[in-house]
């Protein structure tokens, strides 16, 4: 199949990257680094094996790429106003469109602009980060499960799992609402932890009382879930995630990143927008209100 990428960045361009290597036909949307890559490629620094892409189709717009069959949206949450520009190029009347972002309420809202168009959840479970033009650094992990939000073409779904398993992705086909809320109990307590103490994941762990906070925080998801009435999201999945956060490299998340890097953080989706669907049902989740209170006064103070 015909892959675009809108945004290749850590993310988009470590999917992108493995899907190329293998031999599909991917387009690259770039922005700051697009006259790099297009005369040096794209490099992809890799714990599970580096590689060079020479000749990339690169571009700086989406009305020079073709129609895709699958178009994977790996910007940050806030830049999805610029979708009602980007996305319709790549279009065709089958096309998925797999949004590979934090927060929960993004395929909702995107489907408002684009009622039509299959969607579908790509749920990232990775460390990578893009610091410099044409370079990804991918540090652990590297799966994704996909969930189907709107998709009516079931065999669409799976040739996409088959391909991305095909070019070494470990990837899962799963429920969209227990997905989006598995990610969000990793999602919600690190990425705004490691802005509000400026820590990185180890360190939030190694203090017990940090440990104990994030642990707190993580059940509160557990609860907004299950309020919700979402399956699969419960304490065992939170013992989990610790365990792997123990063994994973020292990260700074997206959030922190963005906050060093000076950029708009995703609070909405990862925190405003799940909290006010929580409350809607009943339940709240106070010591995540605290940390999304502490992340919009230093958004302010950037």
């Amino acid at each position: 199949m015909k892959y675009g990428i809108i945004g290749t960045g850590a993310i988009g361009g470590f999917y992108g990257g493995k899907l190329a290597k293998a031999g599909q036909e991917v387009h690259f949307l770039l922005h700051k680094d697009y006259e790099y890559v297009k005369q040096n490629g794209l490099q992809v620094d890799s714990c599970d094996g580096s590689f060079h892409l020479d000749g990339v189709n690169a571009y700086n717009d989406t009305t020079a790429m073709p129609p895709c069959d699958v178009v994977l949206v790996c910007l940050k949450s806030i830049n999805n106003g610029m979708l009602k520009t980007l996305l319709p190029p790549l279009l065709h009347q089958r096309t998925l469109v797999v949004l590979i972002q934090n927060g929960i309420g993004v395929e909702e809202d995107v489907q408002r602009d684009f009622p039509g168009v299959q969607l579908a959840a790509g749920l990232a479970f990775i460390c990578s980060a893009k610091t410099e033009p044409g370079r990804v650094n991918h540090q652990c992990y590297g799966s994704i499960n996909l969930a189907n939000y709107s998709c009516r073409d079931e065999a669409l779904m799976a040739a996409v799992v088959a391909e991305f398993r095909e070019a070494g992705i470990e990837t899962g086909f799963v429920e969209y609402h227990e997905a989006r809320w598995k990610k969000a109990v990793w999602n919600m307590p690190f990425n705004g932890m490691t802005v509000a103490l400026h820590a990185q994941t180890d360190e939030l762990l190694k203090h017990p009382e940090t440990r104990q906070l994030i642990r707190d925080q993580m059940m509160e998801v557990v609860g907004a879930s299950r309020a919700l009435g979402v399956n699969g999201v419960d304490e065992a999945f939170v013992e989990k995630m610790i365990r792997m956060t123990d063994e994973m490299t020292p990260y700074s998340p997206s959030m922190r990143l963005d906050y060093d890097f000076h950029r708009p953080m995703e609070i909405h989706y990862l925190y405003t927008r799940p909290i006010e669907i929580a409350r809607e049902a009943g339940y709240r989740m106070p010591k995540l209100e605290m940390l999304e209170a502490e992340l919009k006064f230093l958004e302010k103070n950037l």
